[in-house]
């Protein structure tokens, strides 16, 4: 009964979970299918993914996506690792704070700091004028609503670098420190030690934290509407788009966009799992 007593206090949780979000997500695939009978529509059919497929605004689309938030991550584990490794060197409370600090700020207000700062309005291109390094803002190269995604991967960074710091960090403080001090003894110097022991016995963990940031930079939303091009659109505000439009007939193709959009989420979610599990062995 004991170890069954964690199972049924979950239970009434996990209920209201698996009917609310299961009735949606059944709901979106049918609807995906073509499977609306208050439209009228109760043919099932896959013309609507056939057509999605074919269609090269969502190619791009989904290519956009998968560049900014490969390139956000990769670069958000190289810093990240990068600055777990020196607040490990150089441990100092005053250190921790200030690296939590990003953490606390909402991507809202982060986009809006990044305007402030990187646009062609902003306080860089502003300060170069006055320093005569340029003589126009429009000189100021595009940052922000570009369309190589550079405002969100700066967005995106601002968040990820202190995730990735400080998991990296806490996995740090709990490596046995017999392995170093066996290293130095064995004449290893700190390049060594960092790469041959601190790396790799700190690899599981990195890797899961980059497949957590990649799935969040993948699907998120409020970040590539107000800092993403016009062309090509990230998938999430694609279908958003879609999903808001007044034909209420093409509902099913917004429905396949967030299909697709959810598989790969769901993927992305087995890698971590399987990772995870590795973690924990």
């Amino acid at each position: 009964m004991k170890k069954l007593s964690p199972y049924i206090l979950l239970l009434p949780c996990s209920l209201f979970l698996i009917i609310t979000l299961g009735f949606g997500v059944i709901e979106g695939i049918l609807q995906s299918l073509g499977f609306m009978p208050s439209l009228g529509m109760e043919e099932v059919t896959f013309k609507y993914y056939a057509e999605l497929f074919k269609d090269g605004e969502f190619t791009k689309s989904l290519l956009f996506s998968l560049k900014t938030s490969l390139i956000s991550s990769i670069l958000s584990v190289i810093i990240g690792v990068f600055i777990a490794y020196i607040l490990y060197k150089r441990k100092s409370r005053l250190n921790n704070l200030i690296i939590k600090l990003p953490m606390v700020i909402p991507h809202i207000v982060v986009v809006f700091i990044i305007l402030s700062i990187f646009s062609q309005g902003g306080y860089i291109s502003r300060i170069m004028n006055n320093l005569f390094m340029i003589s126009d803002f429009n000189e100021f190269p595009l940052l922000i609503n570009d369309q190589y995604g550079i405002g969100i991967v700066i967005a995106y960074l601002w968040k990820e670098i202190p995730f990735v710091a400080i998991i990296t960090y806490d996995i740090l403080n709990n490596i046995n420190k017999d392995f170093i001090i066996a290293a130095k003894n064995l004449g290893a110097n700190k390049g060594q030690i960092f790469s041959k022991i601190l790396l790799p016995l700190s690899k599981k963990s990195i890797i899961t934290s980059f497949l957590i940031i990649f799935a969040f930079s993948f699907g998120a939303f409020e970040v590539p509407y107000l800092l993403g091009p016009t062309m090509p659109k990230a998938l999430p505000v694609k279908a958003f788009i879609e999903y808001s439009s007044s034909d209420l007939f093409n509902r099913p193709y917004a429905m396949a966009i967030n299909t697709v959009l959810s598989f790969i989420s769901l993927v992305i979610m087995v890698f971590y799992e399987i990772s995870f599990r590795k973690t924990l062995k």
